[in-house]
């Protein structure tokens, strides 16, 4: 059950970096065009959203069927148990908070411009906590 946890979260990770380089990538293509904020931008963002959201209740599960849980947080000497037990968690975390704020803030936007710098700045420094704390020798 573990392995496979593990496995769908690592490939559903996939997915979640490439929605989110897509929405920040198309948010600010529409700040620098000047263009209408559309459903099909709104959809993109949400979705993003969406999956990011499921990514972290995939790593919740993970975390807790995980058999390093318990003991890993004692060694917090060892830098890859330290990454995959606290910083990986923690950062993402916080990364997926902010990719939130960036959704409901939107919404409060009036112009189109607005809507996109917040999509653009919030989910745009999510992707780089969430890039900063993958763990890369787990992956390749």
């Amino acid at each position: 059950m573990y392995t496979f946890i593990q496995k769908f979260h690592s490939g559903w990770a996939y997915l979640v970096l490439l929605l989110l380089v897509v929405a920040v990538v198309n948010s600010f293509l529409g700040l620098s065009s000047k263009k209408d904020f559309t459903a099909k931008d709104r959809k993109i963002a949400l979705f993003a959203l969406i999956f990011t959201h499921v990514q972290l209740v995939i790593g919740f599960i993970l975390y807790f069927v995980s058999p390093l849980g318990k003991d890993s947080l004692g060694q917090m000497k060892d830098a890859a148990l330290r990454l995959t037990s606290l910083e990986h968690p923690l950062i993402n975390i916080i990364a997926i908070v902010l990719i939130t704020i960036g959704w409901s803030s939107h919404k409060k936007q009036e112009s189109s411009n607005g809507k996109f710098k917040k999509i653009a700045i919030f989910y745009g420094l999510g992707l780089l906590l969430i890039l900063s704390r993958i763990p890369w020798s787990l992956w390749f």
